[in-house]
């Protein structure tokens, strides 16, 4: 008896169907959205509450409908159970990282280790649903605020849908549609009957125009409005970051108008004056300061930044940045005291390495300079000087050498790694050490 069930069993499993490639009933969708549209036509419907708020529930199926079945960790084999077999499966790699990716007809979903890690969808019903559905149920509010009820939920469907789809767009790397959704899902929570309208999402709308902002500067615009709407509104950042962000994205506009510079100022010393131990917005201000004529005095930043090391010693970048700023000042030993203690915190470094032996190199540069403009009475006095000279230099080479130990393909290090020996020839060991960097600079140019 146990053997014929199984063999029944077996047979039946035999006999399920596969199932068909995804399917989207487009017309059936359209034909609801025609509907509404003649039933908003209508005088009589068009004053009604409930015409608006169906016809928000039918942008809203137009939206959801491609993706419905879709959800993170979804087993793979629940996939092809659920939408069916894709059309053609591929290697692609989104952010750094390798995904299967499977296409079907209305989205490309990406699997990772069996699961479905995110999808980037690609067609669309009608593109703008969530912003349509959104206008129809803040047009029934509108009609009859005793309709709260029922918008809210509406509104919720929405503003969830497309949470997800920001979620999807953030890991597949389409940071401007993700944006965008994040945008939507906080327009869809701002009507009255929902309640209070998140911020975060707003912030998060601002952080990837933020990062956009590097490849379109319009992102920089759009970015800088999300992000200063979301401190209006009391964003609970805890960590400060929302005012470095709109540093960036005020900074980034400055080539439209100077006095974008002034806004991205104002917008670091409002983040320092909250979060005095945010480092990345430290890190801005020495950008600001270091980089801009008239924003101000560099050494306005050194009692922020001393602050900041003494609650985080170790921390290379704030080390880093206090090097900059006494750069800046024209005040060398303390550039160079500062990069000293970058290498010792990070011995490999390049850019440490790097640094250090530049800011021994002007220090070098500048006694130089004082030399030639000084009246010397005996050689005596001048051999002292030019002695006091090659000894900075000197201590400019071991940090190039390591520099370009560690970087070797570095140009920049080669050049002056060949400048220095060239001039330190006469002292001990220096002219073989010209004579290899010189090599390797013509090699590497390709001079003959």
């Amino acid at each position: 008896m146990k053997k014929t069930i199984l063999t029944a069993f077996a047979a039946l499993l035999v006999a399920i169907p596969a199932v068909e490639a995804q399917k989207v009933n487009k017309e059936a969708l359209l034909a609801k959205i025609e509907k509404s549209d003649a039933d908003i036509a209508n005088e009589k419907k068009a004053v009604k509450a409930a015409t608006w708020i169906n016809r928000g529930k039918a942008f809203y199926e137009v939206a959801a409908e491609p993706t419905k079945n879709l959800f993170v960790n979804m087993e793979a084999t629940m996939l092809k159970l659920t939408v069916g077999d894709p059309k053609s499966t591929a290697q692609e790699t989104l952010n750094g990282v390798e995904y299967t990716a499977w296409v079907y007809p209305w989205f490309t979903a990406y699997i990772k280790d069996n699961k479905v890690a995110t999808w980037k969808q690609t067609r669309w019903v009608i593109k703008d649903a969530p912003e349509k559905a959104i206008e129809a149920y803040n047009k029934a509010y509108e009609l009859d605020p005793k309709s709260a009820g029922k918008v809210k939920e509406g509104l919720k469907q929405i503003s969830d849908f497309c949470s997800q789809v920001g979620n999807a767009g953030l890991d597949a790397g389409d940071y401007v549609g993700a944006a965008n959704a994040y945008a939507t899902a906080y327009e869809a929570q701002s009507n009255p009957a929902y309640g209070e309208a998140d911020p975060a999402l707003l912030y998060y709308a601002g952080y990837l125009l933020t990062v956009d902002g590097s490849n379109n500067p319009q992102s920089f615009v759009r970015g800088g409005k999300y992000l200063q709407e979301a401190i209006e509104k009391n964003y609970a950042d805890e960590e400060g970051n929302i005012y470095y962000y709109l540093f960036h994205c005020y900074y980034g506009q400055r080539e439209a108008d100077k006095e974008n510079i002034m806004k991205a100022k104002q917008a670091l010393l409002t983040g320092i004056e909250k979060f005095p131990k945010n480092e990345r917005i430290l890190d801005g201000l020495m950008q600001l300061y270091t980089s801009e004529e008239g924003v101000g005095d560099p050494a306005d930043l050194v009692a922020l930044i001393d602050k900041a090391i003494a609650d985080n010693p170790t921390n290379v970048d704030l080390w880093f940045g206090r090097g900059r700023i006494f750069y800046a000042l024209k005040d060398y030993d303390k550039s160079i005291e500062s990069f000293e203690k970058v290498v010792e915190l990070k011995p490999d470094l390049f850019e440490g390495n790097y640094y250090l032996g530049v800011f021994y190199t002007i220090k070098g540069d500048e006694l130089n300079k004082e030399m030639n403009e000084k009246q010397y009475s005996s050689q005596a006095a001048y051999d002292a000087d030019l002695k006091t000279v090659n000894e900075v230099y000197m201590a400019a080479l071991p940090w190039f050498e390591k520099a370009h130990e560690i970087k070797p393909e570095d140009m920049d290090t080669l050049e002056f790694l060949k400048s220095l020996c060239f001039r330190l020839r006469d002292e001990p060991g220096v002219m073989d050490k010209y004579n290899t960097y010189n090599a390797l600079y013509k090699q590497a140019k390709g001079i003959e």
